[in-house]
This record gives structure tokens, sequence and C-alpha cells, in this order.
């Protein structure tokens, strides 16, 4: 077997401690900075070290963190097999949390780095995007952000109204009649600090709702790229996906040839059940995983609600599930969820391969 360096890296957002070994010899510890000058630093000290040792392989690990794929981009540029590991799939007992210090962490990542190595061990490692689905993630994750704080600030002013003993409005909510009720609390039935926070909170809103106009033109323009059309094209035919949606969905999923299967997709999403199985209980299945991403899951559901409104053929499966569980709807909705999921996941999937072959041929 060739040589090959091997690095179990704890980062933090200042620091970053490195477990290096080679093969199986006794590691040694190293703290670097994580500006860039130390990262080069660090990384030219990697590939002294593997000449110095004649290994033809370099295989670095770190954590998925707050740091993003930058030091994972680094890496790969510089020659080094670098992977990031899921905190959800690594094993931690309960003595390892009340004991944690950077150089435990490193060196369990570490392990992990030698089981992949030495002994073909899976490594639990994330898929890493490519930077243009990372930066169409931000527009798209920026746009979710801002119409939470809008509804959080509504809820607010909501509060705001009933400390200050206002419980009914004489108007629908957040129309035009309600704005200018709100403008006369503000100028004269509420006391001075309670009329300028609702002001303030007023402002808020309405800032936010015109950043989300903003938002989704440029959502709506990302849409409207070659990476985006076709896919988003199919994905809209299905009643209740809308194209924020749409856009969540792809942008999230990322590749969609990487999912095997349907149950790929539901697991990765968080769609399918926990499972505890011990001794002769070997079938007992508990709530979802939630495992994924969350945002995902928020427009699926909103996507299925719409649908049970106007899809007949919706409505009738998830009422035939109800039936066999009604005190339990939701499990119907997460299941129609997951058949969503997998649905769109499938025909995007067609509508990529068919955009590739046209642009091979073209």
């Amino acid at each position: 077997m060739a040589k090959c360096i091997m690095v179990g890296c704890d980062l933090h957002d200042r620091s970053m401690l490195l477990k290096i070994a080679q093969d199986q010899g006794v590691p040694v510890v190293r703290s670097w900075g994580t500006n860039a000058s130390s990262r080069r630093t660090m990384i030219t000290d990697l590939q002294r070290r593997a000449t110095g040792a004649g290994a033809a392989r370099i295989v670095f690990a770190y954590e998925a963190c707050g740091f993003g794929f930058r030091l994972h981009d680094e890496l790969a540029e510089a020659g080094i097999e670098a992977y990031v590991l899921a905190p959800s799939k690594m094993k931690r007992s309960a003595k390892n949390r009340k004991r944690k210090t950077d150089e435990k962490d490193a060196g369990a990542i570490l392990d992990i780095v030698r089981s992949y190595v030495l002994a073909g061990v899976e490594m639990p490692s994330v898929w890493v995007p490519d930077v243009t689905t990372r930066d169409d993630r931000e527009l798209v994750r920026r746009r979710l952000a801002v119409a939470e704080d809008g509804a959080a600030a509504q809820i607010r002013v909501r509060w705001l109204l009933k400390g200050s003993g206002i419980e009914v409005s004489p108007a629908q909510a957040w129309t035009e009649a309600y704005w200018g009720w709100l403008e006369q609390l503000r100028q004269g039935s509420l006391p001075a600090g309670a009329g300028a926070a609702l002001g303030s909170l007023m402002r808020q809103v309405q800032w936010l709702w015109e950043e989300t106009d903003r938002l989704d033109a440029q959502v709506r323009a990302l849409s409207q790229t070659p990476r985006y059309a076709p896919l988003v094209a199919v994905l809209r035919r299905h009643k209740g996906v809308g194209l924020l949606t749409a856009m969540v969905f792809l942008s999230e999923m990322g590749d969609l040839s990487r999912f095997a299967n349907r149950q790929q997709v539901g697991s990765f999403l968080g769609l399918v059940p926990s499972t505890f199985e011990s001794g002769q209980d070997d079938d007992h299945k508990g709530h979802i995983t939630h495992q994924g991403p969350s945002r995902v899951r928020k427009v699926l559901c909103q996507a299925v609600w719409s649908r049970l409104r106007s899809v007949e053929s919706e409505r009738w499966a998830y009422e035939r599930i109800v039936a066999r569980n009604p005190k339990h709807k939701k499990i119907a909705v997460v299941a129609r969820m997951r058949v969503l999921a997998v649905t769109l996941w499938h025909d995007g999937l067609a509508a990529q391969e068919a955009a590739r072959a046209q642009a091979m041929t073209a």
C-alpha cells in the first residue's frame, strides 16, 4: 500500500487543531489559525510532510460547520483529498460528550480517516455542492429568511397591540384598511412609547415586504437561466408547486442524479420514519428523522396543503391515509410530502438528463 498522510481537523471560527498521522504511525498535533495566510501555510506544511515521507496521498477531513466549504475547495485545489463530515453521521458516546476537547475531537476525526483509508470503511461525509449551486442557495435562502422575518414582525405587532389592551381590529389583518387603523393608533390612541414601537414595527414590515418583492424578482431571473429553466418548467406542472417551491427544491437538492432511488430522496429530506430495533422488537417505527434541509420540508408542506385544496386525487389519497389513523392527520401530510418530493425528483432528474444530452449534442 502506498504511503498516506491522514489528517483529522477540529475546525473553529478562528482556529483549527490538526492531528496528523502517516499510515498507522503515532499522530502529531498542530494548531493553525483560520485566516487565509494560515490556511496556505497549513497546506504547504502538509505537502512538505508528504514529500518528506514519500507519501503519494493526503487525506484530510473536518466536520461540517459555519466555515462552509471554503477550506475544502482550497485543499482540493492543492491536490489534497478533502472530506467534510456530517455531524449527524458521526457516532459520539455519552462519555465523550462530557469530556470534550479539541484534541479529542481531532483524534476522533483522524480515526474515521484511518478507518476509511486502511480498512475501507465508508466515510460519513456530506455531498459538496459546486460553487454555483452554493451561490444560488444564498439567494433562495435569503428570500425564505426575509419572509420569515416579515411574519415574525407581524406577530410582534399583534403582541404589542395585545399588551396595550387592543385585541380586536376593525379590518382584516394587513389590508389597506388595517394599515390605516394602525396609523391612527400610532398617532394618538397608544401611549408615546407603544406608539413609537408600533411605528418602528410598521416600517420594518413595510421594508421586509419590499425586500421580498426585490428578492422575488432576483429568484425569478435565476429560474430563467439555462441551468434552471427546463427543470423549473417541469416541476411547476404539478399544481401547488410554485416558482419559489421549485427553486428551493432544486437549489437544496443540487445534482439530482446523485440520488439512486426514492429511498435516498426520502432519507435525505428527513421524511422517513426513525427506526428502533432491539431483540424481539424488530419493527418499531418512530417519528420522521427531520434530517436534511428543513427548508425543503417547509415548502413541500405548503405545496401539499395547496394541492389538497385543488387536486381531487391528492385529497382522496390524503383522506385514505387519514381513515387508517384519524387521530394523527400529520402522518397523512408527511406521506403526501414524501410522495410529492419523489415525484419532483423523478421528473426533475428526467429533465436534467434531457438538458445535459441536448447540451452535449449542441
